[in-house]
């Protein structure tokens, strides 16, 4: 699966079950999974998922999570978009636009950026994104 890339173009792709990155581990690259994910560890790369994308409380992404569900406790700087239900929960840090079908956040997360929640929110987080590379690109 690792044989041809190298680490820093790493792509992990899964095509049923749940995969799992454990605390300590450090992935650079991004992850392509039709099961569930967890990430306890370290992701310097993109989450693109079609389940479940569950970030654990010493969990850390720096990059886009996409999926269906998801639920973070652990720390994010990128895109979050999911179309289903987003839960943020425990003490989760957020540093980047989310957009969800459903969000449920305690009262003890951290969230900087904007968020659109509901029907047709993907894709207002897809025109704003669009939106801010042309205002980039002037």
């Amino acid at each position: 699966m690792f044989s041809s890339k190298s680490k820093s173009d790493m792509e992990v792709s899964s095509s049923s079950g749940a995969s799992l990155i454990g605390a300590g581990t450090i992935i650079k690259g991004d992850i392509i999974s039709s099961g569930d994910i967890r990430i306890d560890g370290t992701l310097k790369g993109n989450i693109s998922g079609s389940a479940k994308v569950l970030i654990g409380a010493e969990g850390v992404v720096e990059g886009d999570i996409e999926g269906q569900q998801a639920d973070i406790l652990g720390k994010i700087t990128g895109k979050i978009i999911i179309k289903d239900l987003l839960n943020l929960r425990g003490k989760a840090v957020i540093k980047g636009d989310l957009a969800a079908g459903k969000l449920q956040v305690e009262p003890t997360v951290t969230f900087s950026g904007k968020c659109h929640v509901g029907e047709g929110s993907i894709a207002d987080v897809v025109e704003m994104h669009n939106e801010e590379e042309h205002a980039v690109a002037k």
